[in-house]
């Protein structure tokens, strides 16, 4: 063995050595949280969450759930895990955990809830940073997520009616059927300006039959009187007007003044924002 593979030889073993050495150092460090008591790490968690630092309670929740699987703190943990990751916007993460919980124990005390915090998460999924950054209706996007929220809400109001959630499930509902009326009145109101008479009335009527009593009846009631006229059936568009007049006297339909399309000009500016005749520009 000549002097230079030895050397060689020597560094690679030492090297091999020093690899192993930091390998083990690291994953003999000990976790912060690896041992401690139940009631010790829930404190630790929901401490946490009273600071408004929700990932930092996500993680310790989760680690008293590897630790801890079974128990009342347990059970709490998941509860809470999924509050956290609501809070901290992580709507997707949320949902997942809130199913696993109802898949779990589908008779928790605490079941009622979770279908509520269902509904407050699939309320701000997909459309909340649209929202907030650019000001869109939500009523324009895509209503997928609205109708779960609408669903989950649903089941709390029916089958937890004595709940301490059924009430602002309820009120919740309410809201979002009138962003669900509002998304079929834009597009009766589509049809309307495009001259296509009969789908804008078939838009309108569907909106008086599936939403009753939303806050845009009025303005489907209109539609209708707009599109019989059009249509040309004077006969139905007077029974229209006649129900609005009743309903609604000082409707700008009835002056002449409805619908109130945007410009050409907002349609095409990129900085206008969206409208549609609902907003009154």
């Amino acid at each position: 063995m000549t002097l230079r593979s030895a050397s060689l030889r020597l560094l690679i073993l030492f090297l091999a050595i020093a690899f192993a050495g930091a390998g083990c150092s690291k994953f003999s460090k000990k976790d912060a949280d690896e041992g401690v008591p139940v009631e010790q790490l829930y404190e630790k968690a929901h401490k946490s969450m009273t600071q408004g630092n929700w990932s930092s309670a996500e993680g310790t929740f989760k680690r008293l759930v590897a630790q801890y699987p079974y128990g009342p703190y347990t059970e709490q943990a998941l509860v809470e895990t999924a509050y956290a990751q609501y809070k901290s916007g992580k709507q997707d993460d949320a949902i997942s955990s809130i199913d696993r919980f109802i898949r779990t124990y589908p008779t928790h005390k605490n079941i009622a809830y979770m279908y509520y915090l269902r509904g407050l998460s699939n309320s701000n999924r997909d459309t909340v940073f649209l929202q907030q950054v650019w000001s869109l209706d939500a009523s324009r996007r895509d209503l997928a997520t609205p109708l779960q929220a609408f669903n989950d809400f649903s089941i709390v109001a029916d089958r937890y009616p004595n709940s301490r959630y059924a009430d602002d499930a309820r009120n919740r509902m309410r809201g979002l059927r009138d962003m669900f009326a509002r998304h079929e009145l834009d597009t009766a109101l589509y049809y309307l300006r495009r001259t296509a008479y009969v789908a804008a009335a078939n838009r309108a009527k569907f909106l008086l039959e599936t939403y009753p009593q939303s806050q845009y009846q009025n303005d489907a009631v209109a539609t209708l009187a707009a599109a019989y006229e059009g249509l040309g059936n004077e006969t139905l568009a007077a029974d229209a007007k006649r129900v609005l007049q009743q309903n609604q006297p000082d409707h700008p339909y009835l002056a002449g003044k409805w619908p109130d399309y945007p410009s050409n000009w907002r349609k095409i500016n990129p900085f206008a924002g969206e409208k549609s005749a609902l907003d009154n520009d």
